[in-house]
């Protein structure tokens, strides 16, 4: 009776998410109406003298600018185009999805993780889905329909329960997705709104902010959650879950001789690339180090987007060539045409979010928010971990109802950056712990994009699974990822690592 009352709770919670969450209007329609929210509301601070001392010229005073006087709607109308255009977000995303899409298009990416799943010893074909679900978020897609159902029917293959399977490697794909031993799209999307919204407070600092500045705490972090998540499949979930009695037999996918030979070249171009990029970057007379003592001064890190371009695009060129997927010019133009065509929400999305962060910043709604909010932290002494703690599970609550990393954050930077800034944290260290928070929570969101996907594959095993056994099933491992990460963040703020080149965790 008690375990149903428990069931019970759970479900009506889950099922008053999912209501709120899709009455909740489209994330484009929420930052017109977000926009036009922060117009009226220059117009009302403004009228009655709302004001805040510089936090950074010492005696001057910063008042809201109201956008709805004759000059303010002036300024709506000529800054539309612009906006959009220097939306930081919106070229490095397009452009580091040029590369990306010629890999995973051409196949490389799907046979890559296909490949190491299915070659690895039997005792380590948890930690290999894990690993490989992590390291899928290099292209969104892949993860979620190639190795989420792939992980099924290896687990079926060798007599294991087959949502075993399926949970460990979307805990890899979707707990892990802000994880990975390369940079991704991820990292220049969320990296210009951190921009833009550091420049609230100091554009001087906003500057010199790199892309790669959570890559260190990141790249570490694969290997914690591998861990993690290999303990809690073995230990907690697949017990749990018991003996499979179905009678669902599968052929596992393994690689075809031509996928292998494609795999094997473009491993080889990826080394070539690499050594190509090093000799540009390492010795002193590399035009991407300029003659910099440290290379973490040289221009290398503002041109990390054409990088990652380069080091995606080549493997995935060479594994095209080789399968037979990409016969000529034509199929290179056509698959990138095909990338930037799946791309058109984000375009739409941009331009929305575009508006709102430069309306937000013009009327300097950010900085007073940013100053009152630090002073109203100062004055409860709520500061430290405690705030941090805070922080983590504010944006751990909002990714239940707002499944898209980057519309989060473009809504929550503008506020959450200047008021961490002034309380004595860096943009890039806010960026880190929102990271952690949104990939935590989303194998418990119903609301995120691929999780009815999910729930399909794994009807194809126990037509009874809903979202209720889907998200009791992933809850350990949101529990543990999320108290194993945090731990993990608060010891390297304890020894005072860089989390990323050049990064600091404190802000001076």
């Amino acid at each position: 009776m008690e375990q149903s009352q428990k069931n019970g709770f759970v479900m009506r919670a889950l099922n008053g998410i999912e209501r709120v969450g899709n009455k909740l209007p489209h994330p484009v329609t929420l930052f017109f109406i977000f926009a036009a929210i922060v117009v009226v509301l220059s117009a009302v601070f403004s009228a009655i003298g709302v004001s805040v001392e510089d936090p950074v010229n010492e005696g001057e005073t910063i008042a809201v600018k109201n956008l709805l006087n004759a000059e303010g709607i002036l300024y709506l109308f000529e800054s539309a185009v612009t906006n959009f255009t220097d939306f930081a977000p919106l070229g490095t995303v397009l452009v580091t999805m040029l590369g990306i899409g010629i890999a995973e298009r051409s196949g490389l990416i799907s046979a890559a993780l296909r490949g190491l799943v299915t070659s690895v010893p039997r005792t380590l074909m948890t930690a290999a889905l894990v690993f490989g679900g992590v390291m899928s978020s290099m292209a969104a897609d892949a993860g979620y329909v190639v190795l989420t159902p792939l992980g099924a029917v290896l687990f079926a293959g060798l007599g294991r329960h087959p949502l075993a399977g399926l949970a460990a490697a979307f805990a890899g794909v979707s707990g892990g997705y802000s994880a990975n031993l390369l940079l991704t799209s991820l990292d220049p999307l969320l990296g210009g709104m951190t921009q833009d919204a550091a420049a609230i407070i100091s554009p001087d600092y906003a500057e010199g902010i790199n892309y790669a500045m959570n890559f260190y705490f990141m790249f570490a972090s694969v290997f914690l959650l591998t861990i993690l998540g290999t303990w809690v499949t073995d230990k907690i979930v697949e017990p749990r879950l018991g003996t499979y009695k179905g009678s669902v037999n599968e052929d596992v996918n393994y690689l075809r001789p031509q996928e292998k030979k494609g795999l094997w070249g473009a491993l080889i171009a990826f080394l070539l690339t690499l050594i190509g990029i090093a000799l540009l970057v390492i010795p002193s007379w590399g035009p991407l180090r300029a003659g910099e003592a440290n290379i973490i001064d040289a221009p290398f890190l503002n041109t990390l987007v054409p990088v990652i371009l380069i080091v995606f695009f080549i493997p995935g060129l060479v594994y095209g060539l080789l399968t037979k997927e990409i016969k000529n010019d034509k199929d290179v133009a056509d698959q990138l045409s095909e990338t930037m065509a799946t791309m058109g929400s984000y375009i739409v999305l941009a331009f929305a979010a575009a508006q709102f962060v430069s309306y937000f910043n013009e009327s300097n709604l950010g900085t007073v928010l940013a100053v009152r909010g630090a002073a109203f932290i100062d004055a409860t002494g709520f500061t430290g971990v405690p705030l941090i703690l805070t922080f983590v599970v504010v944006s751990g609550f909002i990714n239940l109802f707002i499944g898209s990393a980057s519309a989060k954050w473009a809504i929550m930077a503008p506020v959450f950056v200047p008021m961490m800034m002034l309380s004595g944290y860096s943009p890039e260290f806010t960026q880190l712990v929102y990271r952690i928070a949104d990939s935590t929570t989303n194998v418990i969101s119903p609301l995120m994009p691929y999780f009815a996907i999910v729930i399909a594959f794994a009807q194809k095993y126990d037509k009874k699974v809903g979202i209720g056994t889907l998200v009791s099933t992933m809850l350990p491992y949101s529990i543990v990822f999320s108290l194993g990460w945090v731990v993990m963040m608060l010891i390297w703020m304890w020894i005072g690592l860089p989390i990323g080149p050049g990064t600091p965790i404190e802000y001076p």
